[in-house]
């Protein structure tokens, strides 16, 4: 069996080294010998230990009969979606870590793959070496599922876990990731809360049927957050955490989409996820929760999420009947109608003021609470509703410092 390898960065090169490191063991999984028998990378490696293999000519994979499984580790949505297709249109199974794709265009290639006997595969796409896509899709299939919520962002969970551990602020711990290689130069994906969605989409289209596009979901990112928030939090009894979240409460209705930080318990499962982890939680009707928790990102756990979908593809042989979503854009609730609870930092107000406006609220008091301000934790409330209790106390001259949701969970 003929493999052959899309780009040859982080992820691709570490594709070929745990293959060349593992072979023996893939080949006994399969039971036949197996060759990388491309590397396509418009670079040069000179030196590069499998410097024969690399080409820059796409065409020469795909059209090359004897190459059946290709990875995918190019990044993005083009080129990597019109090889990706062309491929699938050669019958040749595709696996891939690029979330981005998947998230935009998973669907219509589930049904090209579909279309001609072969296979679409992303485990690496969610949670890097972290299975959770296979799990859901066949252990969790008999579940109607209620809601999947989690940190699928190691450079986020990594920045928030040294805010909270060590005191530094966020540029401090997002120069701490950069010079440990977890953040890119350019941070924002990872920051601004973009990678997280891509990914609790691609969770959401698998659990509800329908492509969830992430250009529809509200999107919060960590770069506002302070220490004080981060001090408040420890007050209340939890964490920050960037969480990616689906909600559908009733089967076949609205889901309710979103990411952003939350106040977390300290003393639940994503609370406790620390560093460049990864927890999700995964909450079904008949299974209750399950959580899964391991490396998210990172070359060689990467790699094994998309070495495992090579030899799925292999053991499949033809195309997996269950695997798809509908193309038919998911049914969004409408955010202002998502009820939650809110952490609010505000000034210039009192406490009945804001219980006048919030209702019933649990403020947070102790040592070190800077004077002036006041921080609380509302009920659980219609976003709209918080809204407008903001509005009424800025109305009479209040400055909200911070606001961030809390998750019970």
């Amino acid at each position: 069996m003929n493999i052959a390898v899309m780009g040859y960065g982080t992820v691709g090169s570490g594709v070929v080294e745990v293959f060349f490191e593992n072979k023996e063991l893939l080949e006994k999984r399969v039971r036949q010998p197996l060759a990388i028998k491309y590397i396509l990378d418009l670079r040069d490696f000179p030196g590069d230990p499998h410097e024969d293999l690399l080409i820059k000519d796409f065409a020469r994979i795909r059209d090359d009969a004897e190459v059946q499984v290709v990875a995918e580790a190019m990044g993005g949505v083009e080129p990597a979606f019109t090889f990706t297709k062309a491929c699938l249109e050669q019958g040749k199974s595709v696996v891939t870590s690029n979330k981005e794709l998947v998230a935009k265009r998973g669907a219509e290639l589930l049904e090209i793959a579909a279309a001609h006997g072969c296979n679409y595969l992303f485990e690496a796409s969610v949670g890097g070496g972290l299975p959770v896509l296979h799990p859901l899709h066949n252990c969790l299939s008999v579940n109607h599922i209620q809601e999947i919520a989690g940190i699928f962002n190691g450079t986020t969970n990594f920045i928030l876990t040294q805010m909270i551990e060590e005191g530094s602020t966020f540029d401090q711990a997002l120069a701490q990731a950069q010079s440990r290689g977890f953040a890119e130069r350019d941070p924002s994906a990872d920051v601004d809360g973009h990678d997280a969605c891509r990914k609790i989409c691609i969770m959401a289209d698998m659990a509800f049927g329908h492509q969830i596009d992430p250009d529809a979901v509200p999107v919060e990112g960590i770069s506002g957050i302070t220490m004080e928030d981060v001090a408040y939090a420890n007050l209340w009894g939890g964490v920050v955490k960037l969480i990616g979240r689906a909600v559908q409460e009733v089967p076949g209705g609205p889901v309710s989409v979103r990411v952003a930080p939350y106040f977390v318990p300290g003393g639940s499962q994503l609370g406790a996820c620390k560093g460049v982890y990864n927890a999700i939680l995964v909450r079904g009707n008949a299974v209750e929760d399950v959580v899964f928790y391991g490396q998210g990102a990172g070359k060689r756990p990467t790699a094994s999420a998309i070495l495992s979908d090579i030899l799925e593809c292999i053991l499949l042989g033809g195309t997996d009947p269950s695997a798809g979503w509908s193309r038919e854009p998911g049914m969004i609730a409408d955010p202002d109608s998502q009820i939650t609870a809110a952490y609010y930092r505000i000034k210039g107000c009192t406490q009945t003021q804001i219980e006048k406006a919030f209702g019933s609220v649990e403020f947070l008091t102790g040592d070190g609470v800077p004077s002036g301000e006041t921080a609380f934790v509302t009920g659980a409330l219609p976003e709209r509703e918080l809204v407008t209790a903001r509005k009424a106390l800025e109305g009479g001259g209040a400055e909200v410092l911070g606001k961030l949701r809390v998750l019970s969970i």
